[in-house]
């Protein structure tokens, strides 16, 4: 059964096309290493009035917004795998050394995950 390592982060509005350039990057370079998805989507209606909202959980500051990622995989084997070469490939850091995070890493939330319906 596929396996999915998703993530929802906090990003500045102001920040939004930045993010989208680094995460073009990474999805490339997990998609080279393997992965069979890569999605990146940022908050649009955030504001629901059913359940938790995003901003409600992540706490989002005026002017934030949540994206939300997955990265999909054959396995968690499959994930590890990839992942670790992922790690490794030095693109992925290149050009980023002198320049601050798009987002602030210290809010965002990350799982590993079984699919547990693929329709």
């Amino acid at each position: 059964m596929r396996y999915v390592d998703g993530y929802v982060l906090p990003v500045p509005k102001k920040n939004l096309k930045a993010y989208a350039r680094m995460a073009q990057k990474a999805g490339e370079i997990w998609r080279e290493h393997g992965a069979l998805d890569y999605k990146e989507c940022a908050g649009d209606d955030l504001k629901t009035k059913w359940g938790v909202p995003f901003s409600r959980m992540m706490k989002l500051k005026p002017g934030e917004t949540a994206v939300f990622a997955y990265i999909v995989f054959k396995s968690r084997a499959h994930r590890d795998r990839v992942n670790a070469k992922v790690m490794k490939d030095p693109r992925l850091g290149a050009g980023m050394e002198d320049k601050p995070m798009p987002f602030d890493m210290k809010r965002m939330v990350y799982g590993g995950f079984q699919v547990l319906v693929d329709v």
